[in-house]
Parts: structure tokens; sequence; C-alpha cells
């Protein structure tokens, strides 16, 4: 059985991909679900399809800012379930990656859900209950060509993912990643315009490309996450903490 009804939500970069995948599955599972992101309009037609019961606009990216967000949610309210989602892609060679490249992966990637998971935490403990999974990659637990910032920064992911998971472990609280492949989101569409753009092959080759090494020779679709997501988000998972969940078909 999965049980998430009752519990209080907040999944960033909730509006579309695999956030609104996860917001609608926690959705329709009974959780009150919050949506987390920078587009206002993309949020508002997300809660009025009823996949959210409320939204919020904000830039996981701006540490200031987003302390100031995170501080006012925890304050607001008791939030039982966070989902760090929020994500960006970047395929450069190495040498072509620089510093304001690293940035903005770890930004986003790493810096953005550790300050979620510390403006909520203290409320968790306090409740002696709470639910974190952040959205990591198989790019976190194996090197890709071309993927060195965003690798990079989803490793530390990982790693943040783990520790905090051993540091509350005893509290009620668990932490883990959901670890996807390819998965069939506007992300996975913008990296096969670059494969096309690059190199001059057809878009059904380059998502062949994508594909090559998954055994199921197929896209993960956003669903397929959410189902892992709201597996380790229910009530009765609470022997679950610091893993990484691999949703790849097969390929790690």
């Amino acid at each position: 059985m999965t049980d998430v009804k009752g519990l209080n939500a907040l999944v960033t970069g909730g509006g579309r991909g695999i956030g609104a995948a996860i917001a609608a599955a926690l959705t329709r599972q009974g959780a009150r679900v919050i949506i987390l992101g920078r587009t206002e309009t993309v949020l508002k037609a997300a809660t009025a399809r009823g996949d959210a019961a409320t939204y919020i606009v904000a830039d996981v990216t701006d540490a200031h800012s987003f302390e100031g967000t995170m501080a006012g949610i925890a304050a607001a309210e008791a939030i039982d379930i966070l989902v760090n989602n929020a994500g960006t892609a970047l395929s450069a060679p190495f040498l072509k990656t620089g510093t304001a490249d690293f940035q903005r992966m770890l930004d986003v990637h790493l810096l953005g859900p550790a300050v979620a998971m510390r403006a909520l935490l203290p409320g968790m403990v306090a409740r002696k209950f709470g639910r974190i999974v952040n959205i990591a990659s198989t790019a976190a637990l194996k090197g890709y060509p071309y993927t060195s910032a965003y690798a990079a920064a989803k490793h530390g992911l990982l790693g943040l993912t783990r520790a905090v998971a051993m540091e509350v472990a005893s509290t009620g609280v668990t932490v883990n990643a959901v670890c996807p492949g390819f998965t069939d989101t506007d992300m996975a569409q913008a990296s096969i315009q670059t494969i096309v753009a690059k190199t001059g092959r057809t878009p059904e080759a380059a998502r062949a490309e994508l594909t090559k090494t998954n055994p199921m020779g197929r896209m993960i679709a956003p669903e397929d996450v959410a189902d892992a997501v709201c597996f380790l988000a229910r009530r009765e998972s609470g022997a679950i903490t610091g893993s990484a969940v691999t949703v790849a078909g097969g390929e790690v």
C-alpha cells in the first residue's frame, strides 16, 4: 500500500516534466502538493489541471532569495515530503566548460536542494517524520562524455543525500535519491536538438544515441520516476534511507 494521504508535499521544478508527473502522482494518492518553479504560467496551468493544490514562484539558483522563500514556507506549512526536482542540463566538452557553467550546475542541482533541506529539516525532525527525495540522475552514478559539470553536480547531490540521511537516521526522517536515466521530457528533447545541430544526425538517430545504453531500448517516462518517488515518500518506507533508486531500464 502506498500511503501519502493527508501529507503535505513540496515539489521543486514541479510545473513540467518529471516534476509535474511527481506532483500529479502524489496528488492522486491523496497528498496536498505545493509546486515551486520559475514560470508562473506553467505552474498556474499545472495547478488548474488539479496536479497541485497551489504554487510558489521562486528560482532555486538565487540562493539569497530562495533562502527567504524556503524560510517562509517552513514558517507557514508543515511540509512532510520534500522533492528536490528542479534541474537543467548542460552538454559541452570539458575543456569548453567554464567556471560559470560549473557554478550554474552546482547552484541548481546541489546548492538549491541544500537550501530547501536546511529550511525544512528542523520541522521534520521536530515532528519525527519526513520524507526527502532528491532527483539525481544516472549521471550521479557514472560518467557520460560532455557532461562534466552536470555529472559533478549530480554526484554532489547524491553525496549530500547520503550524508544527511546518516545524520537524521534516528529521527523519523528519511533522505533518498532517485536516479533516472534519459527521460522523455523537454530537457531530453533539447538534448536531442543539440545532437542534431552539432552532428547533422536526424532526430530519430539522436534519440537512438540517447537510448542505446538502455537495455530496454527506450527512454524513461516521467511517470516511471514519479512511481519511485511515491514509493519512497509513503509512510511505510521508513526503513529506506541513504539509498539511490535507479530508474533506468537496467542501464546502471
